[in-house]
């Protein structure tokens, strides 16, 4: 199944269900998957330098699109932090991208999960969406003989539902397989 399927499947399949399930009156109402943006605090990064570029290039390898490092904002002296400080590293996915990722999390990296019973089902209270992901090795392109450190990350579907029940039944429809 190709990206371009995902994409398709939205407006043939998805679209119809959330139209009929919130009576929306036009197409234009339903709830869009807007970004998928995957993010990855490093504070331990303050030690070691190299923890940066070594995350940078697992996140550019799992997603296919080159990853930023995100800078402290200001000085922490407790946690011997400066300001500018390279702490964490992200990646905003959009258009066939994000569809393309959407699809190999669902189908290839969730079910790699050790004792997979499905994710919860906690939305922020706007529509969107955090999953967070204890290590790094459940992508396939991630190459477990390179790992030094298992790393987490967090992953946020934004989406332009309004309400809890509109992004749930959207994220749903794409395949996350919530707890029941």
């Amino acid at each position: 199944m190709n990206t371009a399927s995902l994409k398709q499947d939205y407006k043939e399949r998805i679209v119809p269900i959330l139209m009929k399930e919130f009576g929306y009156s036009t197409v234009m109402q339903c709830p869009k998957l807007e970004k998928i943006v995957l993010n990855q605090g490093l504070g331990m990064a303050i030690a070691d330098k190299k923890i940066i570029d070594v995350a940078l290039n697992e996140m550019t390898t799992i997603t296919g699109q080159k990853a930023v490092a995100t800078l402290s904002k200001k000085d922490i002296a407790q946690f011997k932090v400066r300001k500018k400080m390279p702490i964490g590293v992200r990646v905003t996915l959009r258009g066939e991208r994000m569809y393309e990722f959407l699809e190999r999390l669902v189908r290839v990296a969730l079910p790699r999960i050790r004792d997979f019973k499905g994710i919860e089902n906690k939305l922020d209270g706007r529509g969107n969406y955090t999953l967070g992901i204890t290590e790094q090795i459940i992508f396939p392109e991630i190459n477990i003989d390179n790992i030094t450190k298992l790393l987490g990350m967090n992953i946020t579907f934004v989406t332009t539902a309004k309400t809890d029940e509109e992004g749930f039944a959207l994220l749903r429809e794409f395949g996350l397989p919530f707890k029941k």
